[in-house]
């Protein structure tokens, strides 16, 4: 079994929200999905002994937002706040980005969404560009029962968005957690929802360069070009949720 096998090992995490249930989060793939309850004998936002030796790291902490920015700016945005150990977009202020960048990587996460909620996880976003998306692919945050672009797989949760279709029946609804994992390494990029792997491609491929001529991103020659890039986080106007943000990096 070689890394692109394997599934992020799960850190078990509690959390209390009125009105909406727990969702799951991954362990190793193949091996089923613990569940998230709202025990108060675990913690998000940490590590265990094992990943840290495996070599994660956290990109949030619970706490605080360091290591985050707006997106080609210095500084962090109003809108995005750390509520009950989460990172929230809580208003207006855009997206934002971490402060480092990464070329070969393991990226976990979870995330909710409100009803009718959108959002995204941007990765190898370069700078310089009047949008995020006009260089960072994006797997796409959504309600997919509410949400417009849930009619489409190419637009629904976990897509790579307009490019790769997320297939039906992964994602949780609007209110319930779901775990991420998006590993990128070379030109192999894979998108993981709730244990399941939804999306592969080969970035710059022939074939991937196909649907872009293909599709909107067409008109900004830096999408998907960059080797390496920042982890994104975007603000579409709606709520949404993010814990559990951790990432290795590969050889």
């Amino acid at each position: 079994m070689n890394r692109w096998d394997r599934a992020t090992p799960a850190v078990l995490a509690v959390f209390f929200f009125a009105g909406c249930a727990s969702g799951q989060s991954e362990e190793a793939a193949g091996s089923g999905e613990p569940d998230v309850s709202n025990s108060a004998q675990v913690a998000h936002n940490t590590l265990s002994e094992g990943e840290s030796a495996d070599g994660w790291e956290l990109l949030f902490d619970g706490t605080s937002m360091d290591g985050w920015r707006a997106y080609d700016q210095p500084d962090l945005p109003g809108g995005w706040d750390v509520v009950d150990g989460m990172l929230v977009r809580t208003g207006p202020g855009g997206d934002i980005m971490t402060d480092r960048v990464f070329r070969n990587f393991e990226l976990a996460l979870d995330w909710r969404v409100e009803e009718r909620g959108n959002s995204g996880i941007f990765y190898l976003a370069a700078q310089g560009e009047e949008n995020i998306y006009h260089s960072a692919p994006e797997m796409q945050v959504l309600d997919d029962e509410r949400h417009p672009d849930g009619q489409n797989e190419l637009t629904s949760a976990g897509a790579n968005y307009g490019l790769h279709p997320a297939p039906r029946g992964i994602v949780r609804p609007a209110g319930e957690w779901n775990h991420i994992r998006i590993m990128v390494q070379d030109d192999r990029v894979e998108h993981w929802l709730n244990g399941e792997k939804i999306v592969e491609y080969v970035i710059r491929s022939p074939e991937w360069a196909e649907l872009v001529a293909a599709s909107k991103f067409s008109q900004w020659p830096a999408y998907g070009q960059a080797e390496e890039g920042h982890i994104g986080l975007q603000d579409h106007g709606d709520p949404v949720w993010y814990r559990n943000i951790k990432i290795r990096e590969l050889d």
